[in-house]
């Protein structure tokens, strides 16, 4: 497993567990047998199933945690997504851990279906962001892969990303692209996408002229003026748009002929799956 998300759940398992569950230690002796079943209580798309197997197996290696519905697939309300079983303590001490994942990354996935859906005769591409839960990064990113959706940058050091505050503080676009291009090649950076920000078709004109851009971002742009940028482009570079994208808006953005449409909603306010896990 990544080792980012190891100290995650390391993490998750010591904040929630703290120095052990008084009151299950109140109430079992300890020898009690449960088997849990986990229910979706709403319809949606599974996510975190295989990441709630590997909480159970580190607060206790003896639990068996069995996925009835793989990852990625879509359940109905009253579908039985689990079972873990074994001891009923150990079970109790990870239920809210695994559903704490389970709920927010079903949540996830199942909102980028939405998007994805909806974009789904044409060729574009629903993208995320990095506007994810501090520490959350990679299992919000695994979520939307499972939706249907696909990864944008991970981190700052994955891909050349200029943006507005970028093209000031270099003194233009073509001194940002130059800094950037002159940078990727110092630093054996060859296999980083140089990607720019735009506003307006002055500017693409301009990213155009000067070369070295492999994906221009439409910023904030109306439909028509990105139906514009896409035929000015003609295929030279790849396009994204990106800005208060929402499921009204999507398809007919997609419509333009962009590739990609990057959506922060997929992370930055999603709501979480109503998931339980009750005892047999």
């Amino acid at each position: 497993m990544n080792p980012a998300i190891e100290k995650l759940l390391d993490l998750a398992i010591l904040e929630d567990a703290g120095s052990g569950d008084v009151t299950t230690e109140a109430v079992y002796s300890g020898s009690e047998k449960s088997t849990g079943l986990f229910l979706a209580k709403e319809d949606g798309i599974i996510a975190g199933s295989e990441l709630a197997g590997h909480i159970f197996k580190k607060i206790d290696n003896s639990l068996i945690y069995e996925p009835l519905i793989s990852d990625g697939s879509e359940v109905k309300k009253g579908d039985e997504i689990a079972r873990v079983s074994g001891s009923s303590g150990s079970i109790l001490t990870g239920e809210r851990i695994a559903l704490n994942f389970m709920q927010r990354m079903s949540g996830v996935a199942t909102v980028t279906r939405k998007f994805v859906d909806k974009v789904s005769h044409t060729k574009c591409r629903i993208l995320d962001t990095r506007k994810t839960i501090p520490g959350h990064r990679y299992t919000d990113k695994w979520a939307v892969r499972l939706g249907g959706g696909y990864n944008h940058r991970y981190c700052l050091d994955d891909m050349y990303l200029i943006k507005e505050n970028h093209i000031v503080v270099a003194g233009g676009i073509a001194e940002a692209l130059d800094a950037c291009i002159q940078h990727k090649t110092q630093n054996e950076h060859e296999g980083h996408q140089v990607e720019i920000e735009v506003q307006n078709l002055d500017q693409i004109n301009e990213v155009l002229d000067h070369g070295g851009a492999d994906i221009i971002m439409l910023d904030n742009m109306d439909n028509e003026t990105m139906k514009q940028a896409v035929a000015l482009c003609g295929g030279q570079v790849q396009l994204e748009a990106s800005g208060n994208m929402s499921l009204e808006r999507v398809k007919n953005v997609a419509e333009t002929g962009v590739d990609f449409i990057s959506v922060g909603a997929l992370t930055h306010s999603v709501m979480a799956m109503d998931i339980s896990l009750l005892f047999d």
